[in-house]
């Protein structure tokens, strides 16, 4: 029989390493024994003692009141929850604290749903004996953020805040200061909110049991009509949200603490930035472009104007001069749906997404090792690592709450390497910064692995029974002159050995890496050469290990699952296979191309060409996002039809003959699944704005149109469809997704996956690759006239071309694009902070602000494309990834010097 001990003299089970109050809870529920610093998502504290109980060592003996919080259950023991004495001391505690609290509950934004009132109450507080106190009534409140408030004369020194930022977000903004009656919160050094270094994720607000911190939606008000659990739209974290709708409109966003991926806690991008859904610019009816201007139309006119133009091109040109773009931004259903129209309506394989422009190196790659291209292990592996190697990626911006989680361990001081040419966040902690030059990651790798295995550190037992090719790599390897990859990538070959041998010693070591990887020309090889790493060391197949691609956007992995790329259809099934193409007609019930389609690039080119006449963008801002935009931009008037499906005019709806009025996340229903390969249900908040629709809706309606029988889009009648043809969601049904969705693959009998390979893999043996550096033919052939290399970024504020976060308070953070310069390079271009530097490649030029910073080397710059004003991607290239074509934004050969004005284009 397992450990026992008793709750007012009942017998129940202990489990092991248990404190009391979780014990209690167990078996009584949450509420049984009030808490007032306890909260789900932090540590055990101790600080308010409402929690205490009295605890016995035998029946009827002595008794003494410990905090439950934090105190471990004694096997045997009796703990009694509400005895007399313990009633008294929680109500003396409670009393004391309300001494120093303003009693205006009835007019608090938290009235109803405060912890102190509710506690206050639990415990039987009738009136106060003690004096009221003076300390905390002279705070005025704290406005000056665009979305924190605070008002300090309702804190009750719980603490909890400070540990929110210390231990959910690392950010460590908040701290107690004074001592005995005059302890009170600061931020920072004592500033605003606005002043202080806070990011905005509003996990302190959510921690906070009273309204001294919250935020402008006053999200924990219990005024709400109803509250929907969604997932966010931005990034690949896939955090869920508790979205509160008052009137039919969204009044706040919350995070629930059950959800597995984030724990209730969020960015300030998906707790905060949700006013763009019904922003004035929003689009609420079709247009058609007429006499070379776009004016509104109905749905019934665009639908037949469409359908008539595409079956015109289709029977004058044929279907391959017809090719479609879909999105990320859209739910797996919508991307399903865009593919299918293109393959069984259209009947070409001319469908990308823009998986294309981002990850695409990884699925190639890591299908070429593994035999599957997505994460093999899950963001809670990070409990159970023992290292961790962040390539090419800034987490604490592009995933914040992934990016905090790896934030945190490296806080901790466990073995971190960083490999970037930037100095992130997450080097300024790491064991290791290997700050090497842009383009050169596959030296860089090749460093790694030679000294893994001089040093006689490969896992031989782990290659040997689960791997291939792995001499003749090791041969490649061992050819390598460490003094040369040092001269190539910058990085002292010292500290890339110390690296090395610290992740190949780690008993479980993870590795994760994001574009700094893949939007390379060589992105594909590096990404074999991650998996080379992990290979190596035996880091594959259990807990704490893998090789784990952070995701950019939010159903960027969902949408290459959904078949949004010409040579493989729904579930990565080839395209071109003769036996796969007559099951993708048997279930589609019509002839299904075996044509080769064309990757995004290749559609620009045709486009130019006169090969490509029309294209179906879904979502996508190509103008503002693609490189060389001039370039793009000649595609796009080169077409004689161009169909955009948006929620705002972008710079890409300049040149559309069409624009089709979609609807937000918050307006729809449909699963995203994340970088974790994580399904995940997304419920419609709010109705659809008034005279939009939502993009599968669109793609329905179209595929009717042209004589395709599609029912009306509904996400469960879908997701049922696509089970019966994507082997890995055989087991996906909208009702057992639940909470917390499924890891994919799902069997059918509905059971998931958090690893991979665990007994083989997907290929049957893993592959060894090697690969020889390659100076990219930017630098080769542009590197003397153009010596600077610019890099692009993102910021935590904004996203990608910040369609949404621009029309959200967000703008009021972070206002515009700079362009990160070190102090050398300025002062060789007699540049100063703040100065416009005129940033020219061999396509254009752009005017961007400076910002001097040591954060880049001399040599190398670094930037953003947030905002349409500076647009770019006018000097960024058409170089691409060899294998994937994904372009190689992360090196851009330039010249600068300080100007004036805005960008200019080459002719």
């Amino acid at each position: 029989m397992g450990k026992t001990a008793y709750i007012n003299d009942k017998l129940y089970s202990l489990q092991e390493g248990e404190t009391i109050l979780n014990f209690v809870r167990r078996h009584y529920g949450k509420d049984f024994v009030p808490t007032l610093c306890d909260a789900p998502n932090l540590d055990p504290y101790g600080a308010c003692r409402v929690c205490s109980v009295d605890v016995a060592l035998v029946k009827d003996g002595p008794a003494k009141a410990q905090a439950s919080c934090h105190t471990p259950v004694m096997p045997g023991s009796y703990i009694y929850t509400d005895s007399e004495r313990i009633q008294r001391l929680r109500r003396n505690i409670v009393e004391l604290v309300l001494t120093d609290h303003p009693l205006d509950c009835l007019t608090c934004e938290v009235n109803n749903n405060c912890e102190l009132q509710t506690v206050a109450a639990r415990v039987g507080i009738r009136d106060v004996r003690y004096p009221a106190g003076k300390n905390h009534l002279h705070y005025e409140k704290d406005k000056s953020h665009p979305y924190m408030t605070s008002d300090f004369s309702k804190c009750i020194n719980c603490a909890r805040c400070v540990r929110a930022c210390d231990e959910v977000q690392g950010e460590l903004v908040l701290s107690m200061a004074g001592r005995g009656f005059d302890s009170h919160i600061i931020k920072s050094f004592n500033n605003t909110f606005f002043e202080s270094d806070c990011v905005s994720c509003g996990a302190c607000a959510q921690a906070c049991p009273t309204s001294a911190i919250s935020d402008v939606f006053e999200s924990k008000s219990v005024v709400a009509d109803k509250k929907v659990r969604t997932i966010c739209t931005y990034c690949g974290v896939g955090c869920n949200l508790e979205v509160a709708v008052v009137n039919g409109k969204v009044k706040s966003i919350q995070a629930p603490y059950d959800a597995e991926v984030n724990q209730g806690h969020t960015c300030l991008k998906g707790r905060f930035a949700f006013s763009f859904y019904n922003h004035p610019d929003r689009l609420r009816t079709p247009q058609i472009r007429r006499n070379g201007k776009l004016e509104p139309a109905t749905w019934d006119e665009a639908y037949d104007y469409i359908a008539g133009r595409l079956s015109d091109i289709k029977a004058r040109f044929g279907p391959d001069a017809i090719a479609g773009i879909s999105s990320a931004r859209c739910t797996n259903e919508e991307n399903y749906l865009m593919q299918k129209f293109i393959r069984a309506v259209i009947g070409t394989n001319n469908i990308d997404a823009c998986a294309r422009v981002c990850h695409s190196p990884t699925a190639l790659g890591m299908q070429r090792a593994f035999g599957t291209g997505a994460a093999t292990n899950s963001i809670v592996d990070l409990k159970y690592t023992d290292c961790i190697m962040v390539i090419g990626a800034n987490p604490t911006d592009a995933h914040p709450v992934t990016g905090a989680k790896l934030k945190q361990f490296a806080m901790k001081g466990k073995p971190t390497i960083v490999i970037d040419p930037r100095r992130t966040e997450l080097a300024r902690y790491a064991t290791h910064h290997l700050q090497l030059r842009p383009g050169t990651n596959v030296a860089m790798m090749n460093m790694l692995l030679y000294y893994i295995i001089t040093e006689g550190l490969e896992a031989k037992e782990f290659i040997e029974q689960r791997t291939e090719g792995y001499e003749s790599f090791k041969e490649q390897i061992l050819k390598l002159k460490m003094e040369e990859l040092e001269r190539i990538t910058g990085v002292d070959r010292h500290l890339a050995r110390a690296a090395a041998i610290d992740y190949a010693k780690a008993p479980n070591a993870m590795s994760f890496h994001g574009l700094g990887v893949t939007e390379h020309s060589q992105g594909s090889y590096t990404v074999m050469l991650i998996s080379d790493l992990a290979m190596i060391t035996g880091n594959i197949g259990r807990r704490g290990v893998g090789v784990n691609p952070l995701r950019g956007q939010n159903n960027v992995q969902g949408a290459a699952d959904m078949g949004c790329q010409p040579h493989q259809g729904a579930g990565y099934l080839n395209s071109y296979d003769p036996e796969i193409n007559r099951m993708y007609e048997e279930f589609y019930k019509v002839k299904i191309p075996m044509g080769k389609g064309l990757k995004i690039p290749e559609m620009y080119d045709a486009s130019i060409e006169g090969k490509l006449k029309a294209m179906w963008l879904m979502g996508e801002d190509l103008v503002q996002t693609d490189p060389n935009t001039n370039l793009v931009v000649k595609a796009m008037q080169s077409l004689d039809l161009l169909v955009v499906q948006e929620i705002f005019h972008t710079e890409t709806c300049n040149y559309a003959h069409v624009v089709l009025p979609a609807s937000s996340f918050l307006e729809k229903d449909g699963t995203f699944t994340n970088g974790e390969r994580r399904i995940q249900k997304v419920q419609a908040v709010v109705e659809p704005l008034e005279g939009t629709k939502p993009d599968g809706q669109i793609m329905a309606d179209i595929m009717n149109r042209m004589g395709y029988p599609q029912g009306d889009y509904r996400a469960d009648t879908l997701l049922q469809e696509i089970s019966g043809i994507v082997p890995f969601f055989a087991g996906v049904s909208w009702e057992n997704l639940g909470d917390n969705g499924k890891q994919w693959p799902v069997l059918a009998d509905g059971s998931d996956t958090e690893i991979l390979h665990t007994e083989s893999f997907k290929r049957g043996k893993g592959l060894f690759h090697y690969f020889d550096w390659k100076e990219t033919e930017e630098i080769v052939k542009n590197g003397r006239e153009y010596p600077y290399i610019i890099t692009t970024n993102r910021e935590l504020e904004h996203y990608n071309a910040g369609t949404m976060t621009r029309r959200t308070g967000n703008v009021k953070i972070l206002t515009e694009d700079v362009l990160m310069i070190h102090p050398a390079d300025a002062e060789k271009h007699f540049i100063e902070e703040g100065d416009m530097v005129c940033v020219e490649s061999p396509r254009g030029k752009v005017d961007i602000k400076a910002r001097i910073t040591d954060e880049v080397k001399p040599g190398v710059l670094s930037t953003t494309f947030h905002f349409p004003e500076v647009l770019l991607n006018i000097i960024t290239s058409s170089e691409r990834d060899s294998e994937a074509m994904c372009p190689e934004y992360k090196v851009v050969a330039v010249n600068i010097r300080k100007s004036k004005g805005k960008y200019k284009v080459k002719a």
